[in-house]
């Protein structure tokens, strides 16, 4: 313990390693904070939620702080809904029986380009005669015009852009540019001001109901952006960093000291024990290992804890077993061992007691240098295709955008987000190693 409490004052002293720590701890800090703030159910379930999970949600948004740095700002996503009382709702009694309610949706636009769409979705309750629903779009400069008028059914979405009658009365092939554009610019410009949404429904029973949402799909969209299927990237992203922590630190730590173990057992009882040990170590250096992988997720499953168990057992009979044998063999021979075996101690004792404790200072610079390249293992298999279907992961939001092509469509936040994570934990990780490797290998400190 007490040179374990001098390494790390010697540890401080190197910036690099002091800021690798600081960068580790807000990630295992944000890892905590996302598993309490989004159960693992609920990310699950709204990673793989259809797509009544995400209307709301633009397709293919890009995060909305790139609007600091965009020249043209861009349209933000945003929803008014008269359930939620963003958007006004007035009912007044008609002599039919029923009554007339009014829906005004009203919103401030104040951006240089057009949106991607405006839907306005009905959900209504009646018993045989459907509400009339008639729509009015007003614009900054006054004008105004009739959207539609039709018969509601139970749950209804309107979108503006499928509206083949509506292009054809405003005589434009995309509606929204009508509607949003401003009828003085030469060139396509939105009209900036308030816009007004009024929907008039008629009910025509008395204990009917109807409610409205107003959704415009923006150009961007929260903190990460959003993917093909409209789903929030920050729910991959935030996920995407325990499991990558849990399956990097609980590879490296099996595959190491299970290593250490092994390499100890064989060299303490030698003979046709460390014979074993040391054929079966050469066998498995020859193996394939990513092949074998690739196998076992194509043939059999991906889940993420089969391909770690088998990354583990793949692991532990590494050239590993041969450096820790040459140092092992070196221990065996100390005084103090002879000392331990003249008063009775066995050989279990001798194992945990007295030979692996002298290895750790070696082994812990190694153990930290692993993490990262197991971490890189599951977000490959991942981009291949073969990670985990049920875990939003960074690999898995890097797959989704080759697939998509991402980059031909350029939506390089899509690829960069997970990709800057990934080299941000490797690089977390390689400092400090470099830096316990120095410590603790006093060869390697004027380097």
């Amino acid at each position: 313990m007490k040179q374990l409490k001098n390494s790390f004052r010697e540890l401080l002293r190197y910036p690099s390693a002091v800021v690798s720590m600081v960068i580790i701890l807000l990630m295992v800090g944000f890892s905590i904070y996302t598993m309490i703030a989004l159960p693992y159910k609920e990310a699950v379930r709204l990673w793989r939620g259809s797509e009544d999970d995400w209307y709301r949600y633009p397709k293919q948004a890009a995060p909305a702080w790139l609007n600091y740095f965009y020249a043209k700002k861009q349209p933000l996503s945003f929803y008014l809904s008269s359930q939620e009382g963003t958007a006004a709702k007035t009912i007044e009694t008609n002599t039919l029986g029923g009554s007339n309610v009014t829906i005004t949706n009203t919103f401030d636009y104040q951006y240089d380009d057009f949106p991607q769409e405006v839907v306005l979705y009905f959900y209504s309750k009646y018993t045989e005669k459907k509400p009339m629903a008639s729509i009015l779009w007003t614009k900054p400069d006054g004008s105004e015009v009739n959207l539609a008028s039709y018969s509601l059914k139970s749950t209804d979405a309107y979108r503006i852009s499928q509206d083949e009658r509506l292009a054809r009365i405003l005589k434009v092939e995309e509606p929204i540019y009508s509607l949003f554009g401003d009828p003085n610019a030469t060139t396509p410009t939105p009209l900036k001001g308030t816009y007004t949404v009024v929907t008039s429904i008629i009910l025509f029973e008395t204990d009917s109901t109807v409610e409205s949402d107003f959704v415009l799909h923006g150009n961007l969209y929260g903190l990460a952006g959003t993917d093909f299927m409209r789903r929030d990237l920050m729910i991959a992203l935030m996920w995407g960093m325990p499991i990558a922590l849990a399956f990097g630190l609980l590879a490296a730590v099996g595959t190491t000291f299970t290593t250490l173990v092994i390499a100890a057992i064989g060299t303490w009882y030698g003979g046709w024990v460390d014979e074993l040990i040391q054929r079966i170590t050469e066998i498995n250096s020859v193996l394939p290992f990513l092949p074998i992988l690739i196998m076992i997720g194509t043939f059999y499953s991906r889940s993420i804890w089969l391909i770690l168990g088998a990354t583990i057992a793949l692991s532990i009979f590494g050239l590993g077993i041969k450096n820790y044998r040459a140092v092992f063999l070196q221990i065996k021979e100390m005084p103090y061992i002879e000392a331990a075996r003249s008063y009775g101690a066995s050989d279990g004792r001798i194992i945990v007691r007295y030979l692996t404790p002298r290895v750790i200072p070696m082994l812990i610079p190694q153990l930290v240098t692993l993490v990262p390249g197991y971490v890189f293992l599951e977000a490959a298999l991942a981009v291949l295709g073969l990670g985990d279907p049920f875990l939003p992961t960074w690999g898995k939001v890097i797959n989704d955008a080759r697939s998509n092509g991402a980059l031909f469509e350029g939506s390089y936040y899509w690829v960069l987000e997970p990709a800057v994570l990934l080299l941000i934990t490797g690089l977390a990780f390689a400092l400090l190693g470099f830096a316990l490797d120095r410590i603790f290998n006093p060869r390697l400190r004027g380097v």
